[in-house]
């Protein structure tokens, strides 16, 4: 097996092949002056297992490029398998037609990955793992839930509320707090399809004088994330931390989400960021190690 660093995952996929073993192939990247992507690797790939890693966060359009680039080449260099460990993989949101006529974005995107080689996809905390599964490549979705929960158990944190956001936010805040071994709950939140503007449940909750960890799979804009601070702000709260598995964090949304009462946040390096500071390379390796026994 080799492991290919993708220029967006650099850091991460030399620590994925460090404890793999394996050798890491360097890849020479630049970008062309009218902002086009440049691919080349030095080592020969004839009969190998490959696994190219490469997160496809903003820039996406730039960071996806450059992905179907590695597995194409590295199909036509004579790989044996190619593996894509993408831990966020773009347009994920997108996973289906909420609206008449519009693009279900993230099937495209693996339609894809399937023509320039790829055979299999990992990633971590997925928008909906369960359309995944009806994509045309197999599709392994990894939780890093309890991987924020253990930094926080790390940092000594007792009777910690573990609360979450949204539809999935029940079983998250649940995956935590088996961590954390305190309680849970979650707020159900409401996006408006045309204009994306959400709103949060303004429920009563028993965290006065406790410290509490709003747990999320992504953090985009922030807006979500800065009303469910307040809230539990306005609740008492003793602390009140942030913590998500895609740090995205566009624009201020860091600056925001601290400004209105957070006392930290806390992401992984499934995209790369100041507050990344949870690595998901373990989980990684143990599910390549699962899946690709045989793998040479």
């Amino acid at each position: 097996m080799i492991v290919i660093p993708g220029p967006a995952s650099v850091e991460l996929g030399k620590e994925i092949a460090e404890q793999l073993k394996a050798e890491a192939v360097s890849v020479e990247s630049k970008r062309f002056p009218d902002g086009e992507s440049y691919i080349r690797f030095d080592d020969n790939m004839e009969n190998e297992s490959v696994v190219i890693v490469q997160t496809t966060s903003p820039p996406q359009n730039e960071n996806l490029i450059q992905l179907l680039l590695m597995a194409d080449t590295a199909k036509e260099l004579g790989a044996k398998t190619i593996t894509a460990v993408v831990p966020y993989i773009a347009y994920a949101r997108q996973d289906k037609r909420f609206r008449s006529g519009e693009s279900f974005s993230v099937k495209t995107i693996v339609k894809l990955l399937q023509s320039c080689g790829v055979n299999k996809i990992f990633t971590v905390n997925s928008h909906s793992p369960n359309v995944l599964k009806t994509l045309s490549l197999p599709i392994v979705d990894l939780p890093a839930i309890s991987l924020l929960a253990q930094h926080f158990k790390r940092q000594g944190l007792k009777d910690v509320f573990s609360l979450s956001l949204g539809k999935k936010g029940l079983d998250t805040a649940i995956e935590a707090s088996r961590v954390l071994e305190g309680e849970y709950n979650v707020i159900s939140t409401q996006r408006d399809t045309v204009t994306g503007i959400v709103t949060i449940e303004k429920k009563l909750l028993p965290i006065r004088n406790k410290d509490v960890v709003i747990f999320d799979d992504i953090i985009s804009s922030g807006g979500t994330m800065i009303k469910a601070v307040a809230w539990v702000k306005e609740q008492a709260a003793k602390s009140v931390y942030v913590a998500c598995v895609h740090p995205l964090l566009i624009d201020d949304a860091k600056e925001k989400i601290l400004k209105n009462g957070a006392d930290g946040i806390v992401g992984t390096n499934t995209v790369p960021s100041p507050v990344s500071v949870v690595s998901v390379a373990p989980l990684i390796v143990e599910a390549l190690k699962n899946e690709m026994p045989t793998s040479g």
